[in-house]
């Protein structure tokens, strides 16, 4: 049986499309949180635009909740705080995994993508709370309950970048779980948007993340890097970070498991 063969024009052009897909994405939900803000503000703008003659501030705050109704509902403001509470909280771990010693001063691609994986997903959660407020709902500044539960009892026990791996790689699945489920639960078209263009960033971390864990637990930890040694790659490499043919959603959280009480 002849050698397997790594095309590396192949592994440098999807490395390309990843570093785009984010990059679009990003667009994407700034242009969906735009339209959104656009879809609700008019309104009350008009109102008041129309002065106190017709009737008093009464009135304009019924007009207003009316207006915010009109795009959003109650499980959709909840869906959104419990967005930022997933956001909130891999923040929260990615900035504990920056500090460790063996991240720290270790592998510097895990520890870049660390870093830009933190910055992205303080955006997202910009994005969420702003949406949830532009609603007339409360931004979520705490982590999600469940998971915070979660984070707290590992914690204790890494040790290792593969400890650390493991965790955000849980984080990161059950937030594309969530997001995937939420494009079908919200109401608003402008909020499946953004949800939608979450959702496939917070995959394309797990996928990172998987295959990072792969190349730890095969003793490979010199070739996670960028640019990488393709032609020392595992044949597994290039698939073991997609496992689903389709994202799955049964680990999604509930929209009310995040909320604001």
């Amino acid at each position: 049986m002849g050698v397997e063969r790594i095309d590396t024009r192949l592994l440098e052009i999807l490395t390309e499309q990843s570093q785009d897909l984010n990059s679009d994405a990003l667009r994407i939900t700034s242009s969906a949180l735009d339209d959104f803000t656009e879809a609700t503000a008019p309104r009350s703008r008009r109102w008041w635009q129309r002065g106190g003659a017709v009737a008093g501030a009464a009135g304009a705050a019924a007009l207003l909740s009316s207006a915010r109704a009109a795009a959003t509902t109650g499980d959709d403001i909840m869906a959104l705080q419990t967005a930022a509470s997933l956001e909130n909280l891999a923040i929260s771990v990615y900035q504990t995994a920056a500090g460790l010693p063996f991240i720290k001063d270790g592998n510097k691609t895990v520890a870049a993508f660390i870093a830009k994986t933190t910055t992205q997903h303080q955006a997202h959660a910009k994005a969420f709370n702003a949406a949830a407020t532009q609603a007339g709902g409360k931004a979520q500044t705490g982590p999600d309950p469940k998971y915070a539960a979660v984070v707290k009892e590992a914690l204790p026990t890494i040790k290792t970048p593969a400890d650390v791996v493991a965790l955000a790689i849980t984080l990161e699945d059950v937030a594309a779980q969530t997001y995937t489920k939420n494009v079908g639960q919200v109401s608003d078209a402008q909020l499946r948007k953004l949800f939608a263009s979450v959702a496939p960033v917070e995959a394309q971390h797990r996928a990172t993340l998987l295959a990072v864990q792969a190349l730890l637990a095969g003793n490979l930890p010199d070739l996670i890097a960028i640019p990488t040694d393709a032609a020392k790659l595992p044949a597994a490499a290039g698939s073991v970070g997609f496992p689903d043919t389709f994202y799955p959603t049964k680990n999604a959280s509930p929209i009310s498991e995040g909320a604001v009480k």
